[in-house]
Order: C-alpha cells, then structure tokens, then sequence
C-alpha cells in the first residue's frame, strides 16, 4: 500500500479509475394535492376501479388510481379505462380478488375482471416497477421473439439498441413516477383520501396543455419507441403543444421504430385512429414525417401521397371524418371498419386491373383482397376475425350493387348488413358510386314489410323478362369493365334468381346451379338488377 502511495506521489504509476458514475435519475419531489385544489370530480370515477383500491388498501398495501384516467379526471372528462397501481405483487394481487389473471411477460400485470360477456369490465393493475438504468441492465443480442431462453430467468433486460424488453424489478412508487413516460400520465389519485400524488408537476403541465418527457427524451425513445406514437397520439387527442425537448428527437428516433414487433405497431396504428381525433392524428404523423417511410404500410397505402389519387384522398377523408363523429358520440368504432376503409382503394384499383384482364368480377375481387392483404397487412392478418369481417365488408360492395330481388332479401339479413351498407354510403358520399343506390338500400333496410315487397315487386318490373344472353355478348371483345358494371355479372355464388311468378316479398326459392358449361363467360342480365341467368 505504501510503494502504490508513494509511486502515485511520483506519478510513476497511474491513478485508479474513479468509480463509475451514479446515473442521474429524475425522481423529481412527492407533492400531494387536495381535492380542493386539484377538483376532480368523484362522480366521474369507476365503481369497480374504486372498489379495486379500496380492496388493496384493505389488505395493507399502498394503491392508487393512475396514469391516463387521473389526466382525464382532471380536465372534467370521463376516463374510457382505469389503472390501478399498487406496492403489493402481481402474485399479492391475484390472491384478493376472485377473477385475477397475472398477464404479460414484458411487464408483468394482472388483469382484474367484473362482470360477463360483453357487459364485463377488466381493471389492469401493475405493481410499482423500480426506475432502473439501460446501461444497467442485461442486454441480449436479439428481440423478444429470438431471445426467449436468455430472457428466460431476467426481470430487466435490453436489446442492442437500448429497447426495453423486460422491465419487472419492483421499487417504490416515486421510482415507479420516474419510469412513466409523460409527466401528465405520472399522477396518481387516491379515492379513498381525494388526494392527488404528483412528482414531476404533471397537474401544471395538464393547465398549460404542455407533453413533457420525463428524464433524456432520446434514452426515453430508446427504451421503447413506441412513445413515438404515443406523443403523436396525445398530442392529436388532447391538444397539447409538445416541450421542444420532446419533439425535437422524434424523426431522428423513428428509426428505432422497425425493432417493434409488427403486431404492436398494428395495435398503436388502432388507437392512433380511435380516439375520436383520427384527422389531428394523422396531420400529427405528416407534420414529424412519420408517414411514407413504411412505419405503418396501411397508412402509407392510404394517407402518404396525398395527391397521388384525390378520390383516395376524399374517400379517407370522409371515413376518418365519420370515425371521429361516431367516437364523439360515444359510439363504438369497429377496427375492422376503419381499416377496410383505409385500404378500400388499393382494392378497388388491384380489382378493376384484373377485371380488365378479363377475370370474371367476383374472383376478381377476391384475388384483389387477398393481394392486398398480403402486401398490406402482412403476418399480423393472422387476427382471424378482423380479417374475416374487412373481407366480408368488400365482398358485400357487388352484391350491394347488383340490387336483385335475391341479393336484397339475403343482404339485409346478414349480420354484417350494417357495416357494409355503412361502406356504401361512404363511397356515395365520395361520389364513386350513386347516392340514389345508397338511398334505396337505406330505404329497404327500414322499410316495412309493405314497403319492401312494393320495392321487389319494382325490381321484378325493372328486370323484364328472364333472358339467357349469349356468351360472346358477356364481355364485348376489347371492353373496358369498370367495377361498377362488373358488379352486375352473374359469376358470384350463393345467389340464385327468382322465379318471375314468386309472391313479392317472399324468399327466393332455393335451387341448384347448373354447371356452366365450358366458353359459357358470365351470363345474367346486362342492365342492373336483372336476375342471375340459371
């Protein structure tokens, strides 16, 4: 010890490194704020989320409610869902409630559920997570779905870049602030004392209309890029002005956007669609140039070249426009709606060159779905019901537009008659079709029963007389066939003709279809609303 003190005096041997370097963590300063202050509104709070914390406080663990609802609460609007954050484990949890469900394996939580079927109501719980430095912790070469063996027995964890991909190491609840991404959506309300907790003056960024990062925005990012998205999505919802420290790393970070498993970007390209601001959300992407650069392929097919195709253009517009009426008047807003909106022209374009082609409309129409869904939609088209009901919706167009006795009489019988003719009265609004074809449907839908059997016994008079039409008159040699007309050919199945002596109003009489024979093209009518040839 004496020779190394004494060599060091000499400078004959060099100093030892200093320790490293404490990480400089933004817990910021507890701050709690009375009802009298803050004026949260306790009528505005959910039955269940309340009796969630009033469990938990019972047992003796510290619980609040969090996040986005405590923002909303603030503002006088009432919060669509509830979190719940707490000292007690995911394991702790589960073990006070009877319909408990720990879920997640990058941030374990658990799922607290009231009531059933499609009345039920789901509570999300997490457990005050310890703010712990990326440079800190494990890093493994690959993402969440190569490294599963080395993420295996790790509770923190990163990839190359930086990416959070396990973040289950407990802590106290001012770590857990520090850890939240926003400082508005790090607040948390007690409804038992009326008490708001605030650490990072996330009530005075609320009343300034200010989105704050807490900590290094760019490690922020880094940590999970989807807070790209998410200060898109906020700053569209609740229009608030971004910090210019906030902005400012965003195109540069969208970068890191790629490393997001695709079913997440999908699930965050959703929300950014249904929060009642579609339109501010996607002047918000245009405006940090997060649009073209194939983060969303279904946007981009549908928003990036805003001059490339103006019937796109209006047609999108429109549906957004629809979209953000429905959710302001807290109506619900199917996903598979939207998006076989967004995607509808690409299909309408892929349909009309194969109809072009000579291919007969309704495969056609199939094959062009099915293109689209494969460079648009990709692996995550693997969610069966929402492709299952976008396919359905454009598959109805045709039918919409043949308007036969039996297409009528079997449409508005479907469960998805609603969504579909929804669909057609946008395309009426955007003017590619006739508003008068809309008008009808609507009319039939509503109608009485008289009132639809005077509308199919118009159809029969309109039709005339059953006529078999020549094979060579199907489709002149060198025609263009635009969707519209192909939509009247007879080559869709399921749909029979009706017999011209049937009772008007009455079910189309089921039949066997003949084979046709070979060189026989698409028979049928030729004007719209003559029935399928047999």
């Amino acid at each position: 010890m004496i020779k190394k003190f004494i060599n060091r005096l000499l400078g004959k041997a060099p100093a030892e490194p200093p320790p490293p370097a404490v990480p400089v963590i933004p817990l910021g300063q507890r701050v709690e704020i009375p009802a009298a202050a803050h004026g949260i509104d306790p009528a505005l709070l959910d039955a269940n989320a309340v009796r969630v914390v009033k469990t938990l406080k019972d047992a003796g663990h510290e619980a609040y409610i969090v996040g986005g609802a405590v923002r909303d609460l603030l503002v006088g609007l009432r919060p669509k869902d509830f979190d719940v954050a707490t000292d007690a484990t995911p394991e702790q949890v589960k073990a006070l409630f009877r319909r408990a469900f720990i879920i997640g394996r990058r941030f374990r939580i658990v799922h607290v559920v009231f009531g059933r079927g499609r009345e039920h109501e789901t509570i999300e719980v997490s457990t005050f997570r310890a703010y712990m430095d990326a440079a800190a912790a494990e890093q493994v070469p690959g993402d969440e779905r190569h490294s599963q063996r080395e993420m295996a027995d790790k509770k923190h964890v990163v990839d190359a870049a930086g990416r959070v991909l396990r973040d289950n190491v407990w802590g106290p609840q001012i770590e857990d602030a520090a850890r939240r991404d926003f400082t508005i959506n790090a607040m948390y309300y007690d409804p038992v004392t009326q008490t708001v907790v605030d650490y990072h003056q996330g009530i005075a960024d609320v009343r300034a209309k200010l989105l704050r990062m807490i900590g290094d925005p760019d490690t922020r990012y880094r940590e999970d890029p989807v807070r790209i998205i998410r200060v898109v999505r906020f700053a569209a919802k609740l229009g608030f002005a971004l910090e210019p420290a906030t902005e400012r790393p965003l195109r540069a970070m969208s970068a890191l956007l790629p490393n997001v498993p695709p079913s997440r970007l999908f699930d965050e390209m959703v929300k950014l669609l249904q929060t009642g601001h579609a339109i501010a959300s996607v002047a918000q992407l245009r405006r940090q140039g997060l649009l073209g650069g194939g983060i969303f392929p279904v946007l981009d097919a549908a928003l990036a070249p805003a001059q490339a195709n103006p019937a796109r253009e209006t047609f999108v517009r429109l549906a957004l426009e629809d979209t953000d009426r429905r959710v302001g008047e807290g109506r619900a807003v199917a996903p598979s709606f939207m998006l076989a909106c967004l995607l509808w022209h690409d299909v309408l374009d892929r349909w009309s060159a194969l109809r072009a082609g000579g291919e007969p409309a309704y495969p056609a129409l199939q094959q062009a779905v099915d293109a689209v869904f494969d460079a648009r939609i990709g692996d995550i088209s693997g969610r069966g019901k929402l492709a299952a009901d976008m396919r359905e919706i454009w598959l109805m167009q045709p039918r919409f537009e043949r308007r036969t006795v039996a297409s009528a009489i079997a449409l508005v019988n479907q469960v998805r008659f609603r969504a579909g003719y929804d669909f057609l009265r946008l395309r009426a609004d955007g003017g590619e079709i006739s508003p008068e074809l809309a008008d009808w449907w609507e009319d039939f839908h509503l109608g009485s029963d008289d009132d639809r059997e005077a509308m199919l016994a118009d159809l029969r008079a309109k039709a005339g007389p059953r006529t078999r039409r020549p094979a060579a008159a199907a489709v002149g040699e060198g025609a263009t066939v635009t969707p519209a007309a192909a939509a009247r050919d007879d080559d869709e199945p399921g749909e029979g003709g009706t017999e011209g002596g049937a009772e008007p109003g009455t079910a189309p009489r089921k039949r066997r279809r003949r084979r046709r024979r070979p060189g026989g093209g698409g028979g049928g009518g030729g004007a719209e609303g003559a029935p399928p040839a047999a």
